[in-house]
């Protein structure tokens, strides 16, 4: 399996932070956030690795390289600012992913989810993570009924949850798309209607690092966990 971090967000509503370095290159932890799933790939044995790039994109070049130092090959898709959007870009580097299902996660996530999980054959053309709903996201993006992802409420669940920014996909999912900017959610919510997108639900530490807010939770979560570690060594 192959795999793309989405990385071309020009993260304008991280404010001064945002305007120095790309969400992909945020300190997490003492290294890139990119960097990090990088290492959570590597060790699933994904290691063919697609980084599209638009805002300051020369700062993920610079701090990720070729991959070599984690065992990666990078593979690199400039886009013209504002970039392609989450679909455009995917479909710009389908002939590098190649015709086997392949794993994309939004580079401005943090999370524990285990990328060794991840399903290598979705029965569908996409199967998605998805996430109990944040505050700042509380009416959610899908319904997940028995296995399936779906726009609508059932009469079996009315459970509305995030889509976490991970998922595996069939190249079939873009057929008939054509280049340019656009998103992903339209191709989704279309194989939707014909039961063609399955999930699962990720119940773990996970944040979207889209504000300073969100920025700062994840440093103190991630000092809460350093310190747990530290005294339950003592």
């Amino acid at each position: 399996m192959k795999a793309m971090i989405l990385a071309a967000g020009a993260g304008r509503r991280l404010g001064t932070l945002g305007q120095q370095l790309p969400k992909a290159c945020l300190n997490i932890g003492g290294e890139p956030l990119v960097v990090h799933h990088i290492k959570k790939l590597q060790s699933a044995g994904i290691t063919d690795i697609v980084i599209n790039y638009a805002y300051l994109g020369e700062h993920i070049v610079e701090a990720v390289g070729d991959g070599r130092q984690w065992g990666v090959n990078i593979h690199y898709s400039p886009e013209a600012p504002p970039g392609l959007e989450t679909g455009g870009g995917i479909f710009n580097v389908l002939d590098v992913l190649g015709s086997e299902p392949f794993c994309v996660m939004n580079a401005d996530l943090w999370s524990d989810f285990d990328y060794r999980l991840l399903r290598r054959e979705p029965e569908q053309l996409a199967h998605l993570i998805m996430v109990p709903n944040p505050d700042f996201h509380p009416t959610g993006d899908y319904y997940l009924d028995q296995g399936y992802i779906s726009q609508h409420a059932t009469m079996t669940d009315t459970s509305k949850y995030t889509f976490a920014g991970i998922g595996v996909y069939r190249p079939e999912l873009f057929h008939g798309s054509q280049p340019g900017r656009f998103k992903l959610a339209p191709l989704l919510n279309q194989a939707m209607e014909t039961k063609g997108v399955t999930g699962e639900l990720y119940d773990g530490p996970w944040f979207n690092i889209n504000t300073p807010e969100t920025y700062q939770q994840v440093q103190e979560w991630l000092d809460d966990k350093i310190n747990s570690y530290s005294n339950a060594s003592e």
